[in-house]
């Protein structure tokens, strides 16, 4: 993984200091593999990871099967001592999936078992080096209650475990550590992963060039001015890029190709999405893509109230559509806007 040092050795250093960290980031930013940079690094020192992924996570059977999955597939020494706990609390652990679809009178119950497997997580971490990662942890606001459970579990023992949070919607999940009506408010530290920079990008590209016998030329630059340093699209444009250069060709040479190529791809997806936007989000993104203010002549424009376009923009704020600089995230989809809909 490349361009993503200085934040994969900053995390380290917190987990390793033991203060609780929440990772910030639009959806495809790479959090992801910078957590698992960070839990490999931490392995190899001879501490033990559990990864609990609370995407869409939507009631507290869902809950207690996603964290026996993550428990049944934790990283290093801790498994064995997770098993023997587990046992000792009647739980089979790994296969509570198995046992929520029997008929419901033979199911455990799901507050139970949840429970129990906070304990067991704890008291199995408080034995073994471990760092705990919680992927898209928004997740947990689906199942009431949850957030103060998990904080309850774990507020004694943090300077015993590692943890990391992180979220996919940088809105909600910053208000979940500063809302003081929010069960972890104020318990973590708050760092965000940003875009590329242009030296990150030009350095991935022409690394990945030089490599496999290609020049680059001056495609790193190009990538970085349509991509805007997004990590998935500069990936993609300047995949798109490669696969069209020859040996010891030049990948300047092909991407006006590749652009068209991507753009050609992803436009039906594009359509599809933009379509399921409220009318007033719609008159919101064309007009950030655009460059136009929100309001004034644009509401004009469009015939939309100024009480809808506000409310559209926080919507698209919260849900990672918007940053809060009010910038569209994916720069593709700012890019399909203003070549197919233009004002």
């Amino acid at each position: 993984m490349r361009g993503r040092d200085d934040l994969v050795d900053d995390l380290i250093e917190r987990v390793t200091g033991r203060r609780v960290t929440a990772l910030l980031g639009p959806r495809r930013f790479g959090k992801t593999s910078v957590l698992g940079k960070v839990a490999a690094v931490v392995e190899n020192a001879g501490t033990s990871v559990i990864r609990l992924d609370l995407y869409e996570t939507r009631s507290a059977a869902d809950l207690a099967v996603r964290l026996d999955r993550a428990l049944s597939t934790a990283r290093g020494s801790i498994g064995k001592r997770i098993a023997g706990f587990a046992a000792n609390a009647s739980l089979n652990i790994g296969l509570l999936r198995v046992e929520f679809a029997r008929p419901p009178s033979q199911r455990p119950d799901a507050d139970t078992s949840l429970d129990l497997l906070l304990d067991v997580m704890v008291e199995a971490a408080l034995a073994s080096p471990t760092l705990l990662v919680v992927d898209e942890f928004t997740g947990i606001q689906g199942v009431p209650g949850a957030a103060g459970l998990l904080r309850t579990k774990l507020q004694h023992h943090v300077r015993q475990i590692g943890v990391v949070f992180a979220g996919s919607e940088p809105s909600a999940m910053a208000a979940m550590f500063a809302d003081q009506a929010q069960p972890f408010y104020a318990q973590a530290d708050i760092v965000e992963i940003g875009p590329f920079s242009l030296a990150d990008v030009t350095d991935i590209v022409d690394h990945g060039f030089d490599a496999t016998g290609r020049q680059a030329g001056r495609l790193g630059g190009l990538v970085h001015q349509v991509a805007e340093g997004h990590p998935y699209r500069s990936m993609q444009l300047a995949d798109a890029a490669w696969v069209r250069t020859p040996r010891k060709g030049s990948g300047e040479a092909a991407w006006p190709d590749a652009l068209q190529a991507v753009r050609s791809r992803s436009a039906p997806g594009f359509e599809v999405l933009f379509a399921a936007f409220a009318s007033a989000e719609q008159v919101v993104l064309r007009a950030l893509a655009g460059g136009r203010p929100l309001f004034g002549s644009t509401l004009e424009l469009f015939g939309s109230s100024s009480g809808a376009v506000q409310a559209a923009r926080d919507r698209l704020v919260a849900d990672g559509t918007l940053s809060r600089e009010l910038r569209i995230v994916d720069p593709l989809l700012a890019d399909w806007i203003r070549t197919t809909l233009p004002l």
